[in-house]
């Protein structure tokens, strides 16, 4: 623990308590991720309640100069809250609170640390949904931070479509307010938009104002097979050309197939298959499922099969969540390294057909899966963890990925975030002037450079 951590000690652990943790026992908690990052144990976390703890400890790190790491349940995937040797972590998961639910301006006020799982149990008598599903049970605040999305996107939009407005502790202890709960305005920067998606390294979230969607009449949900990827990918596309509001199309190919089998107790063919979901009125529902069925037929479809039942539904869903640590289960003592490049859609067929060509010739084991209805696919490289050339060649297919991406107007990133993971990638996506343009705005919000040190930037 470096001095200025021990002297911050001094002052904040008689006023929070057990909240301020310091135990190895209760700080080894705090190194779980579902990243393939090395973990690094935090020095000291604290657990603030309130905002105005949050501006107390804010306040006080500053005044000693020490780095502040937000941190919500850990489920980033590029190491964006791992803890920084020297730093407080500050743990926001105890900021759990659902404040206001404005049914009738559809929308709700929450605290950083509720769960989207969470809030959307608390909304299940209002007939309101909130829509962003990574598939992880992650926390709102954190979401915010990777400008999360998931599997809704396609219909709903990301995180940055579906954040209203902010409360934003700021490094040097001030708390601002951005946004409004109207749908639209012109007044000003934007800096809701801003301290989306900037991973922790401006300021610290601690409440926000989010969108509901009303859950829709009727949805039909299921599983299609098809011949090949490229069929399957060329249905997704002219799907979303077709302008057919799907609300979910997710694609797994055979390997990812065959690890949900064996993790969730399934018995799906192990061909290219898509997860489709439809939201709407039994009638709308109906026509979509007919158009989107003779799309595919032309492709190399099987038949799809939908069903309106609540519980198939969510076997198939949960079966979906799970392709992570199903993933992971195909090697054991394996770990799973997760890409995340999206593209056009037009190029997602190609994107997708040479990320598979490039994993079967490095002979690795990785299946594809992902929210392809928006161009955005993953590729899961399990790796044994001290297999070096493994490691080292996914890293090159990981860096051909990118690359293709790049070059076609794609990004290194849809919904991960750049952590520690992408520093390079968000130089080749963006250029030197750009990223330095995002670094000039760092230096003038954060001038200490104490929030999450060594995140997004070189």
């Amino acid at each position: 623990m470096s001095s200025a951590l021990a002297a911050l000690g001094t002052g904040l652990s008689a006023i929070f308590g057990e909240r301020w943790v310091t135990s190895e026992s209760r700080r080894a908690q705090f190194m779980i991720s579902e990243g393939h990052h090395q973990a690094i144990m935090p020095d000291v976390v604290v657990q603030p309640h309130t905002i105005p703890e949050v501006q107390q400890v804010m306040v006080a790190a500053a005044r000693a100069g020490v780095p502040i790491v937000p941190l919500g349940v850990g489920t980033s995937l590029e190491g964006n809250s791992g803890a920084v040797a020297g730093a407080l972590s500050v743990d926001l998961s105890g900021m759990d609170r659902v404040i206001e639910v404005a049914a009738a301006d559809m929308l709700c006020v929450v605290e950083p640390g509720v769960t989207r799982e969470g809030l959307n149990t608390e909304l299940r008598s209002t007939g309101l949904f909130f829509s962003v599903d990574p598939g992880a049970n992650a926390t709102i605040g954190g979401m915010i931070a990777t400008r999360a999305s998931g599997t809704n996107a396609v219909r709903y939009g990301t995180m940055r479509d579906n954040v209203l407005g902010l409360k934003v502790v700021l490094p040097d202890g001030r708390l601002i307010s951005t946004g409004t709960r109207a749908r639209k305005s012109s007044a000003g920067y934007d800096l809701t938009y801003l301290f989306t998606g900037s991973e922790g390294t401006l300021g610290i979230v601690v409440e926000a104002t989010v969108r509901l969607h009303g859950i829709p009449e009727t949805i039909l949900s299921g599983v299609w097979p098809f011949e090949t990827l490229g069929g399957a990918v060329d249905t997704v596309i002219a799907t979303i050309q077709s302008g057919i509001a799907v609300a979910r199309i997710e694609l797994l190919d055979p390997v990812a197939i065959r690890a949900c089998n064996a993790y969730a107790k399934l018995d799906l063919p192990e061909q290219p298959t898509l997860f489709v979901e439809l939201h709407g009125s039994p009638l709308v529902v109906a026509e979509q499922q007919a158009m989107i069925a003779a799309l595919g037929e032309a492709a190399g479809g099987g038949t799809l099969v939908m069903s309106a039942d609540a519980d198939e539904r969510r076997v198939l869903w949960r079966a979906r969540h799970a392709a992570l640590p199903a993933a992971r289960a195909l090697v054991p003592g394996a770990v799973t390294w997760s890409t995340d490049i999206c593209v056009p859609i037009s190029r997602l067929a190609e994107a997708i057909e040479g990320a598979r060509a490039a994993i079967d010739a490095a002979g690795l084991v990785a299946p594809i899966l992902g929210h392809v209805g928006d161009g955005n696919y993953h590729v899961f490289f399990v790796l044994q963890p001290d297999d070096v050339e493994s490691w080292a060649t996914a890293k090159r297919v990981n860096e051909q990925m990118i690359a293709f991406a790049l070059s076609v107007g794609g990004t290194c990133t849809g919904e991960h975030g750049i952590g520690i993971g992408k520093r390079e990638a968000l130089v080749a996506e963006h250029g030197a002037d750009a990223v330095e343009l995002m670094r000039s705005l760092k230096r003038a919000v954060d001038p200490a450079g104490l929030l999450n040190p060594g995140k997004m930037f070189l």
